[in-house]
């Protein structure tokens, strides 16, 4: 697995800028941390040479990240940029995270558009669609209208309250579609065991990080019912040595990696040593689904729906009954 990586050459008139952008949500994304309702987002430009190439990432409190730590990330290396800043060399200007993310993005954007190199990846992908956090009438009624609308694969945010009560509800409502389930690191080891054995019994293909990233070594302890999958837990290709045996899944988003070329680089080595991938996203436009749509066809799980839960877009991709589409 590899992407074009054609090298960063230095530009004397090259540009760059960072700013923040809110996007409001339709609905407010309730997770077991809370909810919010605007998407805040950080957006790099890299113009030279008669081309522009956009990142974007999302900060995420959860690691210490704001819109301003971000912005000042950023602006620490738009002089190197402005000289002509290698990706190579971004991967130790900056630490993985958003920052470096919306940089490395730009900067492939900005390379795809010179080299005139055509896109050769999927036209489309399948894509979960995630429900947020409600009581179980109403995930169960959010579960029947994404599956009357073709979607296949049905991502439940969880917290630690009716958890049994909420995964019957959305199974009793869209009994056809695959059930993966996300708590964010809202659950204990007491009684997780069990708790796996019941929902591989009501049909759950997959359980993403049900531990707190650094309380997650009893994962270990017991043979899993279904695949158990690291988020918070993975980052970078650094974590892989403390997750064997722990998890069988790994989901790998872009604002974590730091962007594509530590994305693509874990993908590689992760599934080399066994683990099975997922690939999501935050809340974002549908430019950061564009960055990360090479790691797709690679992934078991695609979770790219970021978007769907804006009010409104950025040059939007097309999301239609479980897929979302090139455009």
């Amino acid at each position: 697995m590899s992407e074009a990586r054609p090298s960063f050459e230095a530009h004397a008139n090259f540009e760059a800028r960072c700013y923040a952008e809110s996007w409001p949500l339709r609905t407010a994304f309730v997770i077991s941390r809370g909810a919010r309702t605007e998407a805040r987002v950080v957006v790099v430009e890299a113009a030279a040479a008669g081309f522009t190439g956009i990142g974007e990432c999302t900060p995420y409190p959860r690691y210490g990240e704001s819109v301003e730590s971000v912005l000042a990330q950023i602006s620490s290396v738009l002089p190197a940029l402005r000289q002509g800043l290698t990706r190579a060399q971004l991967q130790q200007a900056l630490p993985a995270g958003a920052a470096r993310n919306a940089v490395d993005c730009a900067l492939a954007d900005w390379e795809r558009r010179k080299s005139g190199i055509a896109d050769s990846g999927p036209k489309w992908l399948p894509t979960v669609q995630t429900l947020v956090i409600a009581d179980p009438d109403a995930m169960g009624e959010a579960a029947r209208a994404a599956a009357d609308r073709g979607v296949t694969v049905l991502k439940l945010k969880l917290d630690r309250q009716q958890v049994l009560e909420r995964v019957m509800a959305v199974r009793a409502a869209a009994p056809e579609c695959q059930l993966v389930i996300d708590a964010n690191e809202a659950w204990a080891w007491e009684g997780l065991p069990a708790l796996c054995e019941a929902l591989a019994e009501q049909g759950v293909a997959m359980l993403e990080q049900p531990l707190p990233a650094g309380e997650d070594a009893p994962l270990a302890s017991f043979s899993h019912p279904l695949p158990i999958c690291a988020d918070e837990s993975c980052h970078t290709r650094a974590d892989l040595p403390r997750l064997a045996g722990r998890y069988e899944m790994l989901n790998i988003k872009l604002d974590k990696t730091g962007g594509i070329l530590e994305a693509l680089a874990l993908a590689e080595t992760a599934r080399a040593q066994g683990f099975e991938l997922m690939l999501g996203c935050m809340l974002c436009t549908s430019r950061a689904i564009r960055a990360a749509w090479p790691l797709g066809q690679f992934a078991r799980f695609v979770d790219l729906d970021g978007p769907t839960w804006l009010a409104k877009d950025a040059n939007p991709l097309r999301f239609e009954g479980g897929r979302v589409y090139w455009t």
